[in-house]
C-alpha cells in the first residue's frame, strides 16, 4: 500500500543501506537520490508512473526525512560559518567571524530531535538514549555534532560547522591583514624547504584552514598522506592519499584511531604526512615520523602560545604509554618541530596569525625559541632573523 508511513519507512531503510554503497557527494545529490528511489518504488508497487498526488506525497516524505527544518536557510548562506542550536528555541550563528543570536526557532524539542535524526540517518549513524552523542561529517564536508538527553541537560543541542566552499589563499590572508607579506613568504619557503610545521591556536581560530593552505604549497612531485579525525582538508594535489579515522559502532567495535592510521601511513611511502590535529598518543608517532625521513610534515594542536604548544606535546607523548625520561621526550620534540605558527581570533572576529617562532633546539633541557614574527600594534611585525636564511623579505 502506498501511503506516507509506508514510503517513510521504506526511504529510511534504503538510505541507511545506500550510505554504505553510494558516493552521494552532496546533500542536494542525496535528496535527488531519495526522490528517484521513491519514484522507482512507487512504479514497482503499482506497475506504472507515479501520479501528481503521489509525486507530491514523495516530496513531503523527502522533506520529512531529509529536510533541516528552520535552519535550512542558514545552510545556504555562505557568510555563515557555524550554526549552534543550544535549545529548540535558541539558535546562534557565526557570521563573518561574529557570534550573533537569531530569531529562528524550532516548534518543539520533538521537531529538533527529528531534524537531528534526519541529519545523522543518511550518514549511517544513530542517535538515541543508548548512544546520545554523534560527531560526524556531512556529505558536503561540514562537521555536525549532536547531543541529546540524558547527556544534554537542557534538551537536544546541535552544532554544524559549515565547510567553506572556497579554499583560503595567501592573497586572502594579505587582503584581510591576517599576515604580512614577509611572513607569507617565509611560510611558503618553510614548506618548500621541508621544515616540520606545527600550527597552534584555540578552538575555532582557523587552524585547519591554515593547515590546508600550507599543505597546498607542497610540490606536486611529492606524495602527501593526510590523516584526520573528521575530514576537513580539501587539498587538490596530484599524489594524495586522504585517510579518516572511524569511531566505534554502537556495539563498541570497528574503531580505527588516528594513531593506527598514522602507523599504517608510514608503510605507504609518504613524502609528507599531514595530521589534522594531534590530541593524544598519536603525537609520539607523529614526532617519530618527522624525525625519521618524513621531513616537511605538518599538524595542528590546541595551545595558546608556541611554548605552551611544546609543553602540551610533552603531555601527549606521555599518554602514548612509553616510559621515556623527560629529557628524551624534549629532545624528540625539539628535533622534530622546526616552526610553530600561532593563529588567534581578534575581538572583531578576524582570524589572524599572531606569532611565528623557530625552534632552535634544547639548552639545559629548556626549549630555545626564536620569535620571527609577533602581533604588535594590530599587525604581524618581523621581530627576528631566520637562523638558516638570515633576514626575510616579503614578495
Amino acid at each position: 500500500m502506498i501511503n506516507k508511513a509506508a514510503l517513510t519507512q521504506f526511504l529510511k531503510a534504503q538510505i541507511q543501506r545506500a550510505t554504505l554503497q553510494e558516493d552521494l557527494g552532496s546533500l542536494n545529490k542525496l535528496r535527488t537520490y531519495a526522490e528517484q528511489l521513491l519514484q522507482a518504488h512507487v512504479r514497482q508497487q503499482q506497475g506504472g508512473q507515479a501520479t501528481a498526488a503521489q509525486l507530491q506525497l514523495i516530496n513531503e516524505v523527502v522533506d520529512d526525512c531529509m529536510g533541516f527544518g528552520p535552519i535550512s536557510p542558514l545552510l545556504g548562506d555562505d557568510r555563515i560559518s557555524e550554526i549552534m542550536v543550544n535549545h529548540f528555541n535558541s539558535v546562534f550563528i557565526e557570521r563573518e567571524g561574529q557570534l550573533e543570536p537569531t530569531s529562528i526557532r524550532f516548534k518543539s524539542e520533538e521537531e529538533l530531535l527529528q531534524v537531528i535524526e534526519r541529519i545523522v540517518l543518511p550518514l549511517g549513524r544513530r542517535i538515541d538514549s543508548a548512544q546520545p552523542m554523534v560527531d560526524a561529517r556531512l556529505p558536503d564536508g561540514s562537521r555536525v555534532n549532536a547531543v541529546i538527553a540524558p547527556l544534554a541537560l537542557r534538551g537536544a543541542c546541535l552544532t554544524i560547522r559549515k565547510f567553506a566552499r572556497k579554499a583560503l589563499t595567501f592573497t586572502d590572508l594579505l587582503e584581510h591583514k591576517a599576515i604580512s607579506s614577509a611572513a607569507a613568504s617565509y611560510l611558503k619557503q618553510m614548506v618548500q624547504a621541508r621544515k616540520n610545521v606545527l600550527i597552534v591556536g584555540g578552538t575555532g581560530t582557523g587552524k585547519t584552514t591554515l593547515l590546508n593552505l600550507l599543505a597546498s604549497e607542497v610540490p606536486e612531485n611529492q606524495r602527501i598522506i593526510t590523516i584526520e579525525g573528521a575530514a576537513e582538508l580539501k587539498l587538490q594535489h596530484a599524489n594524495l592519499i586522504a585517510l579518516e579515522a572511524r569511531p566505534a559502532n554502537a556495539e563498541g567495535r570497528g574503531l580505527v584511531s588516528i594513531r593506527e592510521l598514522l602507523i599504517n601511513a608510514l608503510r605507504m611511502r609518504p613524502d609528507r604526512i599531514v595530521v589534522g590535529e594531534c590530541r593524544g598518543a598519536e603525537a609520539l608517532d607523529m614526532l617519530q615520523a618527522m624525525n625519521t625521513g618524513h621531513e616537511g610534515s605538518l599538524t595542528t594542536l590546541h595551545a595558546n602560545s608556541p611554548r605552551e604548544a611544546l609543553q602540551r606535546l610533552e603531555v601527549m607523548v606521555m599518554l602514548a604509554g612509553f616510559d621515556m625520561p623527560m629529557h628524551a621526550i624534549r629532545q624528540q620534540i625539539a628535533s622534530a618541530i622546526q616552526v610553530i605558527v600561532q593563529i588567534s581570533r581578534c575581538s572583531d572576529g578576524r582570524r589572524v596569525i599572531t606569532a611565528i617562532s623557530e625552534v632552535l633546539g634544547l639548552e639545559s633541557l629548556t626549549y630555545q625559541l626564536s620569535p620571527l614574527f609577533e602581533w604588535q600594534n594590530q599587525a604581524l611585525e618581523k621581530t627576528g632573523v631566520c637562523s638558516e636564511w638570515g633576514d626575510l623579505h616579503g614578495d
